[in-house]
């Protein structure tokens, strides 16, 4: 008999797991415990108890000493004043960081989210409804539970939480709004804590990462020393398009070192706007970028105090604000340099085609790699690499509506491993990638001997990861995509995505019994 597999499958608009219909995380029901809740006690949650397991371990430099914790809620916190869920809206300004915890990218990710900007035409107002619901008060049907959604590994899950906040001396000791009786960013901090098994679970991480996680949509890299000539035309569509931005910096020689130019290495930025301004009659690029710490500016040209802004016209004097709150503009050209990769999560990749007729479509997989079975390892592993979950795509050809230009890449592949672990910290990557063989009519599963002699005509190389993508150009036709980890016998779950600009279709592969084994 073939062995067991996972049904691959993907959640539609009304599914369990999908945004209408969030699957509740650990069985928890928010309307359920909230109207138990107005009718007893204000809520404690007692699956992310007020207590330091919910703290979790967290790095020696934090020197936090866990006695003096004492937890509060926002009605002690903020004494004499009444607390509120927010405080004239939702601004990427809202909150700093704790001194505890170094979640830099979790902060530039709430950035990302929260980056709504008349000026700058960026909207992500769709996204901030679907990560934090409406109606949440500290008044009206108050009862100490508030909820937040979160995107994990393919399914919308919601997040309930307790008020009930970790202080020393009265301070919020993790992520606290600038303003002391507005609590949203350190109640959306504890549910992603709760999320993720502890709030030392947040201490490092990728940006993509968290970004994913609010948007449940496709994730885009870019590496900006590789980076194609026309990417700020791809990131000012991007901004107009409801979609999140975040970039990284190369790792200095110790951690969050400040360089000179005020740039911090080994940091996670907002991307915040991008502004084409004239000069002297010529345009200059230029991209807004923002320190989660809200502080510490870069201090090049076009920063807040450089004089190149007095040689712009003055209608583009408008973008220079002197503020010291963290965000900065700098050059198209120093951003590149100074900045190691680029993060953009989205909702749908339209952005990336210029003509307006494009359409992007999206298919996902759920699918299990078993020691034994479907864990084939990846192509060094040649007798064993058959056995990997195989994937067959037919690409149909491109409508005239569409652009073929700009790089010409047509499809992007997402694929995220998954372990199932309660607590982030315990999830140790595998090395995962794929790879792309084309195809000829062949059906079935393949056997080890097709892949003896087939080049791949695209690869996603191996990197320990969460979850790794590729974006590139294939011709109309049928391909083989082939998921996998580096070694055989490797297990855990896994998503694997298409978005692509094509009319595209996309089937797993079942198993038979005439290749359970593999024919020599």
């Amino acid at each position: 008999m073939p062995p067991p597999h996972e049904r691959h499958d993907y959640t539609t608009d009304h599914d369990v797991g999908s945004l209408t219909n969030p699957m509740p995380f650990l069985g928890q029901d928010y309307q359920k415990l909230l109207h138990q809740s107005l009718r007893k006690n204000l809520y404690i949650d007692e699956l992310f108890p007020p207590n330091s397991s919910s703290i979790g371990t967290l790095d020696k430099e934090a020197n936090l000493d866990y006695k003096n914790i004492k937890w509060k809620r926002p009605s002690e916190l903020a004494s004499p004043k009444k607390p509120f869920f927010t405080v004239d809206g939702i601004s990427r300004f809202d909150y700093k960081q704790g001194s505890k915890l170094g979640n830099c990218w979790f902060l530039a990710s709430i950035g990302a989210l929260t980056s709504t900007d008349e000026k700058t035409s960026i909207t992500t107002k769709d996204i901030i409804n679907q990560v934090i619901p409406a109606n949440q008060s500290f008044s009206i049907n108050y009862a100490g539970i508030f909820h937040f959604r979160f995107w994990r590994f393919g399914k919308w899950i919601d997040v309930v939480v307790d008020d009930l906040l970790p202080t020393i001396d009265d301070n919020l000791i993790f992520v606290h709004s600038k303003t002391s009786n507005e609590f949203w960013p350190a109640l959306l901090e504890k549910a992603y804590a709760k999320v993720c098994g502890s709030y030392g679970d947040l201490d490092g991480g990728f940006i993509s990462e968290a970004l994913m996680d609010f948007t449940g949509g496709v994730h885009i890299q870019f590496t900006l020393n590789e980076a194609p000539s026309y990417l700020w035309n791809i990131m000012d569509r991007a901004a107009k398009s409801k979609t999140l931005m975040g970039c990284s910096t190369y790792q200095g020689e110790s951690r969050e070192a400040v360089s000179s130019n005020g740039i911090v290495g080994g940091h996670a930025y907002t991307v915040t706007g991008v502004s084409k301004l004239m000069r002297k009659g010529n345009p200059v690029n230029l991209v807004r970028v923002l320190n989660p710490w809200g502080e510490t500016e870069w201090n090049g040209d076009w920063s807040d105090g450089s004089s190149l802004w007095d040689t712009a016209s003055v209608e583009d004097r408008k973008w220079r604000e002197k503020l010291d709150n963290g965000e900065f503009w700098m050059s198209m050209k120093d951003f590149t340099q100074n900045f190691e990769s680029l993060d953009i999560c989205c909702l749908c990749p339209d952005f990336l085609d210029r003509s307006p007729g494009c359409h992007w479509k999206s298919q996902r997989h759920f699918g299990k790699w078993i020691a034994g079975t479907t864990a084939g390892g990846s192509m060094d592993n040649i007798e064993t690499f058959w056995k990997n979950p195989q994937f067959r795509v037919r690409i149909e050809e491109l409508s005239e509506d569409y652009t073929h230009e700009e790089g010409a890449e047509n499809i992007l592949v997402s694929l995220m491993q998954n372990h199932e672990k309660r607590n982030r910290s315990s999830q140790n990557n595998y090395m995962i990638g794929f790879y792309v063989f084309k195809m000829s009519g062949e059906s079935g599963k393949f056997s080890a001997e097709f892949f003896k002699d087939k080049t791949p005509v695209a690869i996603k190389s191996l990197a320990s990861l969460r979850e790794v993508m590729e974006f590139f150009w294939l011709e109309p036709g049928e391909y083989l995509i082939v998921p996998c980890t580096e070694n055989p016998g490797e297990s855990a779950s896994f998503v694997l995505s298409i978005f692509s600009k094509h009319e595209t279709h996309f089937e797993y592969i079942e198993e038979t019994e005439e290749n359970e084994d593999d024919p020599q």
